[in-house]
Order: structure tokens, then C-alpha cells, then sequence
């Protein structure tokens, strides 16, 4: 537990206090944040903040984590696919950028980098963690065997949650607040498992490091986490999911990730086969903004939903390991 602790306040701290160098660093070289047209009104007075802020984030993940980790392979591949998702968002950072667009990379590009985390991942879980190629359904008390197609279970975690969580970065504060709460989640998911303290320590270091961020990325936010972020973080929680063996329960642990995931296909279905939107716009937080509610009510709203969904899925967690 003390190093737990440890590692989530060193990351805490240090997310506090590198934060402004960055952040005047960032503006300086007037690498700020590109708003698309087609974006909420209010959100153009945003153009310009400083973005990239995951770079800070996983320094401060990084740091206390790698100097107290017992280096266990669960916990060694859950942080190697959040750095290379976090190394993919920076790419598309950049790219949009120095390219002065709010579009980064190409789609393709962006699948076969997935395609090869996942890959990675996978190998790491079954070769190297020695964890089965299985989907546990707690919720039901089964367990089935995919056997060839555990993969494809991985890729669909792994894109599905760093799309999710990339999608929910769309309000000051709001995904590094719901990473936050899932983080914790897992957090209690982790040190009530025998044999998973790792897991537990690096969940330490990303609930503080979010924690750190929120102080300066909380509304009106002085910077953004960027695709770095998103996508570093979202990997992270994909990578717990696939070794924790809570694929199934990640659908309730990240609950607000899924319904603006779910809020975004509805949206482009609906439109293309009937030419209709069913939101005035996706995702569903951009609905309430246009709705005419605040942004930190929002944000707070979402942050509850995120803490409920998160709060069921490890009672059901607990259930099943009693």
C-alpha cells in the first residue's frame, strides 16, 4: 500500500509542478490547439491553448512507476501499450500541429499502429504473463474460450477504449477526470487480487498524474492533454482490462467512455441511412453544450456517471473473486 501511495503522490507532484514550464514552453513556440469548424461556437475561443499536455502525463506516470515497479510482465505490457498509444498521439499531435489542422494522421496509419500494439499486448498476456486465451464473463460466472481469436478480442479492447477515450476529450477536464475514476476502480480491482500489486502501483501512478493534470486542464483548462493523452491513457485502461481479465466489465467500468463511443456511431448511422441526426451533435456532450448547458455541469454530470458505472462494475468484480 505505501508504495502505492507513494508512486500516486510522486506522480501527483510532478504533473503540478512541471506543468507551467511546459505549458510556457508550448506557447512560446505557439504549439496550441487547432478547433474544427464544425465544433461547438464556444470552443473557438480555445484555439491557441497549449496541447500535448499527455507528454507531461506520462512523465509523470513514468518516473515513480519505473523506479518502484517490480517489473512483473502484467504490468510491464499494460505500460508499454499506453506509451506506444501515447507515442501514436503524439505523432498526430504533431502532425496537426505543424500542419495547422485539426486532422492528424491518416486513418490507415492510425490502424496499423493499433493492429500492432494489440499484437504486442497479446503476446505479452498469453506468451510472457502466461494468462489464457479466454473472455470471463463475471457477470454471469463463465468463461469462454476463444483460442485463434483471443486477438481479435485484444484489437477490439484496445481500439474501441483509446477511440472511446479520445472522443471523450472534448471538455476541459472531462476525460482526465473520468480516466481518473476508472483508474481508481482498477485500483481497488488490482490490490484486492493476490498478485497484481504491480498493477496496482501503476494504476496509483495514473490516477495521480490525472489527478496533477486536472489542476491545470480542469475549466477554463490552460492546457490539453492532446491525442497523447487520450489515446496513452486509453491504452492504459485497454492494457488493465485484457490483463485483469475485465474485457466484459470494461463495457461498465468505463460506462461514460461507451456511451460517447455509442453516442458518435448512433449519430453518423442515423444520418447517412436517413438524413437525420439524432444529437445536435456528437458526441453526446457536445448535445448538452448545444442544449444550452454549461460546461462544468457537463463535465461534473459525466464525472458522477463515470463514478457510478465504475462503482458497478467493481462490485461485480468483487462478487465474483469472493
Amino acid at each position: 500500500m505505501g508504495e502505492i501511495l507513494i508512486g500516486g503522490t510522486a506522480a501527483l507532484l510532478i504533473c503540478v509542478f512541471l506543468s507551467p514550464r511546459f505549458i510556457a514552453g508550448m506557447r512560446r513556440r505557439q504549439f496550441g490547439q487547432h478547433i474544427r469548424e464544425e465544433g461547438p461556437a464556444g470552443h473557438h475561443a480555445k484555439a491557441g491553448t497549449p496541447t500535448m499536455g499527455g507528454v507531461i502525463i506520462f512523465a509523470a506516470i513514468s518516473v515513480p512507476f519505473l523506479i518502484l515497479s517490480d517489473y512483473d510482465w502484467r504490468s510491464i505490457g499494460v505500460f508499454g501499450v499506453a506509451i506506444l498509444s501515447a507515442m501514436l498521439g503524439f505523432a498526430d499531435d504533431a502532425q496537426k500541429i505543424f500542419q495547422r489542422r485539426s486532422l492528424g494522421l491518416r486513418g490507415r496509419w492510425k490502424l496499423i499502429v493499433t493492429i500492432g500494439i494489440s499484437l504486442l499486448l497479446w503476446f505479452v498476456a498469453v506468451e510472457l504473463a502466461d494468462l489464457p486465451p479466454t473472455l470471463r464473463l463475471r457477470s454471469l460466472d463463465a468463461t469462454i474460450d476463444l483460442g485463434v481469436f483471443y486477438p481479435v478480442l485484444i484489437y477490439l479492447v484496445v481500439a474501441g477504449t483509446t477511440n472511446a477515450v479520445n472522443l471523450t476529450d472534448g471538455l476541459d477536464g472531462l476525460a482526465a477526470g473520468c480516466v481518473a475514476i476508472v483508474m481508481l476502480a482498477y485500483l481497488g480491482i488490482t490490490f484486492i487480487t493476490s498478485g497484481q500489486e504491480d498493477l496496482a502501483l501503476l494504476c496509483g501512478c495514473v490516477v495521480g498524474a490525472c489527478i496533477g493534470f486536472l489542476w491545470y486542464n480542469a475549466f477554463p483548462a490552460t492546457v490539453f492533454m492532446g491525442d497523447t493523452g487520450s489515446l496513452g491513457l486509453g491504452g492504459a485502461v485497454a492494457g488493465l482490462a485484457v490483463m485483469t481479465k475485465t474485457e466484459e466489465l470494461l463495457v461498465l467500468l468505463g460506462g461514460i467512455f461507451v456511451v460517447e463511443a455509442l453516442s458518435v456511431i448512433i449519430q453518423v448511422f442515423w444520418f447517412q441511412n436517413f438524413r437525420k441526426r439524432v444529437f445536435l451533435m456528437a458526441p453526446i456532450h457536445h448535445h448538452f453544450e448545444m442544449a444550452g448547458w454549461s460546461e462544468t455541469k457537463i463535465i461534473l454530470r459525466f464525472w458522477i456517471i463515470a463514478s457510478v458505472c465504475a462503482a458497478i462494475g467493481f462490485t461485480i468484480y468483487q462478487q465474483s473473486v469472493a
